[in-house]
């Protein structure tokens, strides 16, 4: 019962997690929009967004990305025969460049909280679309459980997204002329 209850914990804050990271994103894009306005506009969206940035990642964020971590490691630390299992072992590794993911991602908060841009909203968009990879990726390992078939599921995905992001950009050319 206390394995399942910590399986439950894990999965509500990696929820929240993935819902913090998609919407800090959008949040940078925002913010980095911001700072191109003119002054007076700029005076009111940027703390505004700020402010709002500030709280998601500080309130929400990073307290859900280290419950995670804890009751995840609580669950291989009740369970360690999981460690021997190739799946897990690849889902360890996705969790490291989602952790990763997330360090980048701080380092994008705490340029922006300062007012300096680090990377155009442009990119910023393309960026945020990276979470969604490791969610797709990390959902599929493990419900399949195989650390082979996984990745049929996500290369599909991304396939999907270089396909989607080339169509956008041949839409936005031909609008544009």
């Amino acid at each position: 019962m206390v394995y399942l209850n910590l399986k439950a914990l894990h999965i509500i804050f990696v929820v929240t997690w993935f819902s913090g990271l998609f919407y800090i994103v959008r949040l940078f894009i925002y913010q980095t929009e911001a700072l191109d306005k003119p002054d007076k506009e700029q005076e009111i969206l940027f703390p505004h967004l700020t402010l709002m940035a500030k709280r998601l990642w500080l309130g929400i964020t990073w307290p859900s990305a280290i419950l995670t971590l804890i009751f995840g490691t609580s669950l291989i630390w009740a369970n360690p025969v999981l460690l021997q299992l190739p799946f897990m072992r690849v889902k360890l590794a996705l969790l490291l460049l989602l952790y990763t993911y997330h360090f980048v991602c701080h380092k994008q908060y705490s340029k922006l909280q300062q007012g300096n841009k680090w990377m155009s909203s442009n990119n910023l968009r393309l960026w945020n679309e990276v979470a969604t990879l490791f969610l797709v990726s990390i959902v599929f390992l493990i419900i399949l459980k195989n650390s082979v078939d996984w990745l049929y599921g996500t290369l599909g995905l991304v396939i999907f997204a270089v396909l989607l992001a080339l169509a956008i950009r041949l839409y936005k050319k031909y609008r544009n002329s």
